[in-house]
Order: C-alpha cells, then sequence, then structure tokens
C-alpha cells in the first residue's frame, strides 16, 4: 500500500543521477543527437530478433552510464497500463489491417492473425526500449545542458524565424516539472488518504476503478501547476528575461574527437537496425 504513494520513485524522466560514467561526460549534442537516431530505428523496426538487440543495447546503456537498472524499471511501471490498452486495442483492431500469416481466431470484424500479435509484442517491446532510453539520457544529462543542446541543434531554424531559444526553454521546463508533479501529486495522495480516501485498493490491472480514484487530486494538481507556473514567470520576468532577446551562454561546450566517434557509432547501429533482414 506504502508503494502507491510513492510516485516519484517511478518517474525517471526529468532526474538527473551524476554518476560520472562516460556517457555523463558526453556533450550534451551528441547524446542528443544519438538518442534521436536510435529511437528513429527502434519505431521503424518490426522484427522480433531486431527489437531484441534494440532491447539488449538500451541495457547495455545503463551499465555503460552506471544508472541502476532499477531506475528504468521503475519508470515502466506508470506505463504498464497504457501499454495493456494499446495491446488490447491492437489486437481486437489491427487484425483486419494487418492480416498476414496464420488466423487465429475471427469473430465479426475482430481478427486475431499471426501479424497481429507480431505487432501486439512488437509494438509493447518498443514502448519499453523508448522508455528506456529516454531514461538514460534524461539521467545522465542535466536539464540545462538539454536547453543547451536543443538549442544549438535546432539553431539553424532561427534563419526562418524559428523561436529555437523558447522551444528549447518549453521543451526543458516540460521535462523538469514532470518530477516535480510527481511529488506534488504524492503529497496529495498521502493527504487523500489521511482523510479516509482509498488509493491502491485493487490491483494494477484495474484500470478503470484506478483512474476513478485520482479524479478527486486532478482539480488541486491543475492548482499547483497554475501555481508554480505563475512563480516560474515571476522568476524569469526578475531576471529580466525577455523573449526573442538575444544571450550569451556561461557554458561553451566543444565537440571533442570521442563524440564524433559515439555519434558514428550510433549512426551505424541504428542503420544496422533498420536494414539488417532480420529473419525472425
Amino acid at each position: 500500500m506504502a508503494s502507491e504513494f510513492e510516485l516519484s520513485r517511478n518517474i525517471t524522466i526529468g532526474q538527473y543521477v551524476p554518476t560520472g560514467s562516460f556517457i555523463h561526460k558526453l556533450d550534451p549534442r551528441t547524446k542528443v543527437l544519438a538518442f534521436t537516431v536510435i529511437v528513429l530505428a527502434i519505431a521503424l523496426n518490426t522484427s522480433y530478433l531486431g527489437n531484441l538487440v534494440g532491447l539488449l543495447f538500451t541495457l547495455f546503456l545503463f551499465y555503460a552510464s552506471k544508472i541502476p537498472f532499477s531506475y528504468g524499471v521503475s519508470g515502466i511501471k506508470p506505463a504498464i497500463p497504457f501499454i495493456l490498452i494499446l495491446a488490447i486495442l491492437q489486437l481486437l483492431f489491427q487484425g483486419s489491417v494487418f492480416s498476414g500469416g496464420q488466423v487465429f481466431y475471427e469473430y465479426g470484424f475482430v481478427i486475431i492473425t499471426e501479424e497481429s500479435i507480431r505487432l501486439v509484442i512488437v509494438s509493447a517491446v518498443r514502448f519499453i526500449e523508448i522508455i528506456f532510453i529516454s531514461s538514460v539520457l534524461t539521467l545522465a544529462t542535466s536539464t540545462t545542458e538539454l536547453t543547451h543542446a536543443i538549442q544549438s541543434i535546432l539553431s539553424p531554424l532561427k534563419k526562418v524565424k524559428f523561436p529555437v531559444h523558447e522551444f528549447s526553454l518549453i521543451i526543458t521546463i516540460a521535462i523538469r516539472f514532470v518530477p516535480t508533479f510527481a511529488i506534488e501529486m504524492e503529497k496529495m495522495m498521502k493527504a487523500q488518504a489521511s482523510r479516509g480516501a482509498e488509493f491502491g485498493s485493487g490491483g494494477w490491472w484495474r484500470i478503470i476503478k484506478r483512474t476513478k480514484e485520482m479524479f478527486p487530486i486532478i482539480i488541486p494538481l491543475f492548482n499547483v501547476a497554475m501555481s508554480r507556473a505563475e512563480d516560474l514567470i515571476l522568476a524569469m520576468e526578475a531576471r529580466c528575461y525577455i523573449p526573442g532577446g538575444e544571450r550569451s551562454s556561461y557554458t561553451s561546450y566543444q565537440i571533442l574527437l570521442k563524440d564524433y566517434a559515439i555519434l558514428a557509432f550510433s549512426i551505424v547501429f541504428a542503420l544496422f537496425l533498420f536494414t539488417f533482414p532480420f529473419s525472425y
């Protein structure tokens, strides 16, 4: 029961764990680009073996970054209901689209085939891989580094009047506030439970019941979000922040030879996942 109130332990996105590993010391632009390339390759791979290779690679990233694997597992727990709902919808309604292979069950519009089962399994594994690699990226890169990386990568878009800095700031703030809101939600759940409210009374598979239990804290959570946003606005105005204004950077990043090597390896690995004819 106590674990139901420890939401912050199950949120890995937006938290930084400084372990001093090789991955931590890479240029943040290298990490963001490598992350993007590998995620695209994982999303486009539809084979069992290809996704197994991708999953093993993401597990290796935890080892290389010296981040406990328990962080990755805890990041999957909040996504389990979504993965189950997605799997059920794909199994029931995608059989007519992915109709190849043997037909195992057919009744009305529900067609369960070999290819639809492949879609369900591959989609679930793919989702887990993306959660793992996203966790490694945010756990091994501070929010400040992410801001500089995104802004530097998108800087060519300034020529077409795209608000690069503002966009980078929005993405970084969104990532940073994920664990903050998890902590606030945890406090509200404990406060409601102390007044007799029920949280986590059913198993994690009872999705509808658990969703109804969250209704009493939705409005207070929105109020906290608005209050946090107002505090952030006042803090930025106090520091004379002007949207669209030219600004310098306190930290200067330089891409070294090791960054080019890692980026080249990421591209080669992504091409391997995308182009190799996996037999199964």
